[in-house]
C-alpha cells in the first residue's frame, strides 16, 4: 500500500461520516405521514403494492437514462426517487405487519455477505460461477425446482426472453453455436408470413422475436440494450429531419422523408 492511497481503516471511517441514517430516517417519518389513514395524502393512502409497483419500474429506468446522458445532477435526483419507492413499498408492509424497512435492509446485508464468502467468509476464490452456484441454492431453499424458476415475471419482455433462454442453457437445451439460432429466425419469419389470422400472426411474431434474443444472446449481444440504442438511434435521426424540414415534415411524401 502507498502512502497516497487510504488505509481500509480510513476508508470505513469516510463511509462512517457519511452516515445517512439521519435523512433516512426522516424520509421514513414523511412516508408514515403521507399514509396516514387520517390525517396522509389522499393519494398515497389509497396505493397498494400493485398500483405502486408500475412507478418502480419507471424509476428504475429513469435512473438508467441519468446514467446514460451522464447526467449526474439528474441521477443523484433519480436514485432519490427510486429510493423512495423501496421506502414506499416497507411502509405498506409494515402496516400489514409482513415486514420493514430494517428487514430490508438486513437481507441484503445477509445477502451480499453470503454471495461473497471469498470477501467476507472463509472461501478462497469468488468469480461467477461461485456467485451463480450460491444463487442456485438460494432458489433450492425457496422450493425452487426447475431451471426457469425465480426468473421474475416483471421484467422487460426483451430481458426475461434472455434469462429464460440463459438458464435453459444451463441444462445443455442450447444451440451448439450462433447458426442454428440464426436459421430458427428464418424459419420463424416464414411462419409469420404464412400465419391464418391475426391471433396466429401474434403467435409467429413472438416465437421470431424470441428468436432474435436467442441470436443476440449466442453472439454475446445484450438485445435490451441493443434495443435501446437502435431506439436512440431512431429518435435522433427523426427529430434531426423534423428540425431539417421544418412545420412542413409531414407534408413531405415519403420519398422526400428518406431522403432527409
Amino acid at each position: 500500500m502507498t502512502e497516497a492511497e487510504p488505509s481500509p481503516d480510513h476508508r470505513t471511517a469516510e463511509i462512517a461520516a457519511s452516515d445517512p441514517s439521519p435523512d433516512i430516517e426522516r424520509l421514513m417519518t414523511i412516508m408514515a405521514r403521507l399514509r396516514d389513514p387520517v390525517h396522509g395524502c389522499e393519494w398515497d393512502t389509497i396505493q397498494t403494492f400493485a398500483t405502486i409497483a408500475p412507478y418502480t419500474i419507471e424509476e428504475a429506468y429513469e435512473v438508467a437514462d441519468a446514467i446514460a446522458r451522464d447526467d449526474m445532477m439528474d441521477l443523484k435526483d433519480e436514485l432519490g426517487d427510486l429510493l423512495l419507492q423501496v421506502i414506499f413499498h416497507s411502509r405498506m408492509a409494515q402496516e400489514s405487519g409482513a415486514f420493514a424497512l430494517a428487514d430490508v435492509v438486513a437481507a441484503i446485508c445477509d445477502k451480499m455477505e453470503r454471495r461473497h464468502p471469498h470477501i467476507f467468509g472463509t472461501a478462497q476464490q469468488g468469480g461467477h460461477h461461485l456467485w451463480e452456484q450460491i444463487k442456485s441454492e438460494e432458489r433450492g431453499r425457496k422450493g425452487a425446482s426447475g431451471a426457469l424458476d425465480g426468473v421474475a415475471i416483471g421484467l422487460p419482455a426483451l430481458t426475461r426472453a434472455e434469462k429464460l433462454q440463459k438458464r435453459a442453457a444451463r441444462t445443455g437445451f442450447d444451440w451448439p453455436d450462433p447458426s442454428g439460432a440464426r436459421a430458427k429466425i428464418d424459419e420463424e419469419l416464414a411462419e409469420v408470413e404464412t400465419a391464418k389470422d391475426t391471433d396466429h400472426r401474434a403467435e409467429e411474431i413472438g416465437d421470431l422475436l424470441f428468436a432474435t434474443v436467442n441470436w443476440s444472446r449466442k453472439l454475446g449481444i445484450d438485445p435490451e440494450a441493443a434495443l435501446r440504442a437502435a431506439n436512440a438511434k431512431f429518435e435522433t435521426r427523426f427529430r434531426a429531419m423534423e428540425a431539417q424540414a421544418g412545420d412542413a415534415f409531414p407534408t413531405l411524401t415519403l420519398a422526400q422523408q428518406e431522403t432527409l
